[in-house]
């Protein structure tokens, strides 16, 4: 009865945690794709277009599940702290973690895009 009992815990432990093992690539990618913003909004050196980037990489981070939702925030929170530090002022910073939130909430990054932005972007 005790191997029974303990098999259908284990079980249901595995079960309700069976995705963990793809935490490490999600990260992974989630951080591939925040880099991919960044050249992206370092390349459009496009005037306006810095909440764009920083919401669309957030969202494509989130897509790939916990691990890039992870990766995404803390790579977020890492470089506002930085900034921040630098001497940037505290709406600008709090506008770029409100961009950062919109996109790995799974809101729609067109919603900081500015106007002329090139399609490849």
């Amino acid at each position: 009865m005790k191997l029974l009992l303990a098999g259908l815990v284990l079980v249901l432990v595995v079960g309700s945690h069976a995705q963990w093992y793809k935490f490490p690539r999600e990260a992974y990618q989630g951080s591939r794709d925040m880099w991919r913003a960044y050249s992206d909004m370092k390349e459009a050196n496009w005037k306006n277009s810095d909440k764009y980037f920083h919401a669309r990489g957030n969202y494509d981070a989130a897509q790939r599940g916990p691990g890039g939702r992870w990766a995404a925030e803390v790579i977020s929170n890492a470089r506002e702290r930085v900034q921040g530090a630098s001497g940037r002022g505290h709406e600008d910073t709090a506008a770029d973690q409100e961009a950062n939130r919109w996109g790995r909430h799974g809101g729609d990054p067109n919603r900081y895009r500015p106007n002329g932005l090139p399609s490849k972007y």
